[in-house]
């Protein structure tokens, strides 16, 4: 092939190379949000942002668009197909933008990361993740295949790029999705694009091995391909091996691990307290009214499993665990089986932090005045089927349930199965004699399921139901320790749902089978079946969930039936139980051996976090604010230093000649930034006649026929006529700012054309000349008349 072919030929193989590059190592990158989407529903997003950000980036290079074009375009691509990629659910026919579209675009460029770190893994497209993978990739794209395009040196496109990598890897989980596959591939293929843009895309076009040999070129380039693809085989190869010996044992941490969602569910009381206050106050008031609950299933409010003598509470595992509690998204129990219903629940009377539901929630809905702070304050356990809002439900809020309701389980079924092996909380402080007592009630029990029964008949059968108001048997409220003991070793045992859904628990526990507390409504055997539910005190209950091999928590019912009362109206709990099984509550501290100005200190701690928490709001939405400004400004910042400091460079330049060069080079660098085009090789006097026609600056020419005698004299110019002549350069600088507008002054400072090559092969060529002629002044004898004879003589 020719040389002239040849050159013909080079722009679009570098074209397909760059772009097929940047390709393939953002698709490499967005492998590592897998895990975080728990499938490949979020493909089309990502990839839809690398192909409109390669789109943009080649046609802003093909017509020299600058910086500010290409913001432009960028964020005018992530408005227009946002919706179609990141939001199709709101938009009309998937695709059109609607106000709310693009309100949440906006929105998400600032609150997508945070909301993405703080939903648990998997999170669902349908709220709102996919403008993470969207933006990212969008933004890389344009950057990368920008840089590429037009810098010289490919390897600063590689930043960018690397930059996504990480961010997929710590926006990821603590299970990677193919962490060889990834850095195998995208060392490999930066190293084969490297060595392939050094083999076909020369970055000095003007000085070309292949004009003054061609066969010598072409095998140079093969040597140099077959020696960079064996380096790529051989990195690949031994990446993999040392990987695959040297694995971590231990799981990475991402950076969900670290930003944890301001959630504690021991901040609450125990849902339990609460249950004798309903029976007595709520019994004829409307608490709350529940469509579309299927015959037999109940409302639940929490499910608790932990107990410390006092109360029995929810437990949270923490990160990562089935019981941990995180902010509601879409999809939360995509394991779940059973029947799949939608409930309407609309709030009356009811107020609290626990949020009624029913079987395994898949998602919460929220409507009405308050659903977005709602939606924002609640979280989910999955693990306990417990739904808690820290800002409380009130009157008049109403919500909308999509749950899945497990079918009812029959003895029968569960004949032969075991119990399931859940981690259950160690309780504390249990009484004594339940121990003994468990083992009695099932020394005649054979199977699981029978053990279960005869905890759950002991109680109901053996025992005695009463609440304890007026005109019923007295019956404290509260499941202590001590109340428990009481209601077991009474002269009868007398309560309600309360102490004897404890007592069960506590019971089973003892022995070894997994078993927690659930309280929640149901409606009564006339209500059963209706269409819609209204739950007042009298419907609230609770009940003991035991965990069974493969069907999961199944419900029993300890409590006697309600017409199930004493014979004697006056029977009371035995007042002389046996001392080693009572556990009286700790004994409260006297107020004696307080500091006297202790309330006074409480009540300033009590007034602190409440500024903390204001001075924490302001400087939260300042930083946010600052950070998002700065992130805007900081390719203006990065043009600006980077203008800067080669000027600094060409002004300290070693020699007083280089130092004429560069006030020559910097003028003609702003005058490529207001739009001049200077042709390669060519001549200061050229470029001086250029910027004259073009930038109507007539100066130029004289300064330029000043830079030549300067740099071509008989000796090197002194320090004060540098100082003048860089003077002059800054005048001819300054006039090119006053007759442009404020605008172009603007997009010329922000130009990036002078950086990336716009002047830079002809101040290549310029320095070439000056340096022959620095020689000529060294060499005794020698005289040229011209700078072109110089460089024609001197450059080989």
């Amino acid at each position: 092939m020719s040389a002239v072919a040849e050159t013909q030929t080079l722009p679009l193989r570098r074209w397909a190379l760059d772009l097929g590059a940047v390709f393939v190592l953002l698709v490499v990158s967005i492998v590592g949000f897998w895990p975080s989407f728990g499938g490949a529903e979020y493909l089309a997003a990502a990839i839809g942002g690398v192909i409109l950000g390669l789109a943009i980036a080649s046609v802003a290079a093909w017509r020299r668009w600058g910086i500010l074009t290409i913001a432009g375009l960028t964020a005018l691509a992530y408005f227009v197909f946002g919706g179609a990629l990141a939001l199709p659910h709101t938009a009309i026919a998937g695709f059109i933008p609607t106000l709310d579209t693009l309100q949440q675009l906006a929105l998400g460029t600032v609150t997508s990361w945070k909301k993405m770190l703080t939903t648990a893994a998997p999170v669902a497209a349908a709220d709102g993740h996919l403008i993470v993978p969207f933006l990212l990739l969008l933004v890389a794209a344009v950057l990368t295949a920008s840089m590429a395009l037009r810098l010289a040196n490919p390897a600063w496109a590689l930043i960018p790029a690397g930059i996504a990598l990480a961010v997929t890897i710590s926006f990821g989980t603590p299970e990677p999705a193919a962490p060889l596959l990834q850095g195998v591939l995208f060392a490999a293929v930066s190293i084969a694009w490297l060595a392939a843009r050094q083999i076909w895309a020369p970055q000095n076009a003007a000085i070309s091995v292949s004009e003054i040999d061609p066969a010598r070129a072409n095998r140079m380039r093969m040597r140099r391909l077959i020696s960079g693809a064996v380096v790529v085989i051989v990195a690949a190869g031994a990446g993999a091996a040392v990987s695959g010996i040297t694995a971590p044992t231990e799981v990475r941490h991402v950076l969900r691990d670290v930003i944890i969602p301001p959630f504690n569910v021991r901040d609450y009381p125990s849902a339990l307290q609460s249950f004798r206050g309903h029976v007595r106050d709520d019994a004829d008031e409307k608490l709350f009214t529940v469509e579309g609950l299927p015959a037999g299933a109940r409302i639940r409010l929490a499910a608790m499993d932990e107990f410390d003598g006092q109360v029995i509470n929810v437990v949270d595992g923490g990160p990562g665990t089935s019981s941990a509690f995180t902010p509601i998204r879409a999809n939360m129990s995509p394991d779940a089986q059973g029947v799949p219903v939608t409930l309407k629940i609309d709030i009356g009377k009811y107020s609290g932090v626990w949020v009624p539901s029913a079987g395994s929630v898949a998602e919460f809905e929220f409507s009405g005045a308050d659903a977005d702070v709602l939606r924002r304050s609640t979280y989910y356990s999955t693990g306990s089927g417990t739904a808690v809002s820290t800002g409380g439900l009130s009157s008049g809020d109403s919500y909308t349930v999509q749950a899945i309701i497990p079918a009812e389980i029959s003895d029968e079924q569960l004949a032969k199965v075991p119990f399931g092996t859940v981690r259950m909380p160690k309780s504390q402080k249990v009484p004594d004699e339940l121990s003994s007592l468990a083992a009695d009630i099932i020394a005649d029990a054979e199977t699981p399921v029978e053990q279960v029964r005869a905890l759950a008949t002991y109680l109901s059968k053996d025992g005695f139901f009463s609440h304890g108001l007026e005109g019923e048997v007295i019956s404290r409220a509260g499941h202590t320790s001590e109340r428990i003991s009481t209601l077991i070793g009474g002269d009868q045992m007398i309560g309600d749902d309360e102490q004897y859904a404890v007592a069960m628990a506590l019971l089973a526990g003892e022995i070894g089978i997994p078993a927690r507390v659930v309280m929640g409504f149901y409606p009564d055997e006339a209500q059963a079946g209706q269409s819609k539910f209204a739950a007042t005190g009298a419907d609230i209950h609770a009940w003991v969930e035991v965990n069974f091999d493969g069907f999961g928590w199944v419900p029993f019912d300890a409590t006697p039936p309600e017409d199930q009362v004493p014979n004697e109206q006056n029977t009371k709990p035995r007042a002389d139980p046996k001392p080693q099984v009572l556990q009286p509550p700790p004994p409260p501290q006297e107020p004696a051996d307080l500091p006297p100005t202790l309330p006074d200190d409480r009540e300033s701690e009590e007034e602190v976090p409440d500024f903390s928490g204001l001075i924490a709001l302001v400087l939260t939405i300042g930083g946010i604010t600052l950070g998002t400004l700065l992130i805007l400004a900081s390719p203006f910042i990065i043009i600006g230093a980077w203008k800067a400091g080669r000027r600094r460079s060409r002004r300290l330049s070693e020699r007083t000649a280089d130092r004429i060069s560069g006030g020559w080079d910097e003028l003609t660098d702003r005058a490529v930034d207001y739009g001049a085009r200077f042709t390669v090789g060519a001549t200061r006097g050229e470029e001086a006649a250029h910027v004259a026609e073009k930038l109507a600056i007539p100066g130029a020419t004289l300064l330029a026929q000043r830079a030549d005698a300067e740099v071509f004299g008989p000796s090197d110019p002194s320090a004060e006529e540098v100082e003048a002549f860089w003077k002059e350069v800054d005048d001819v600088v300054v006039g090119l700012g006053v007759e442009a507008g404020f605008w172009k002054r603007i997009k010329a400072r922000l130009n990036m054309r002078s950086l990336l090559g716009g002047s830079h092969l002809s101040a290549g060529v310029q320095s070439l000349k000056d340096a022959a002629n620095a020689r000529v002044r060294r060499e005794p004898g020698t005289i040229k008349n011209s700078t072109s004879d110089v460089f024609e003589s001197e450059t080989p």
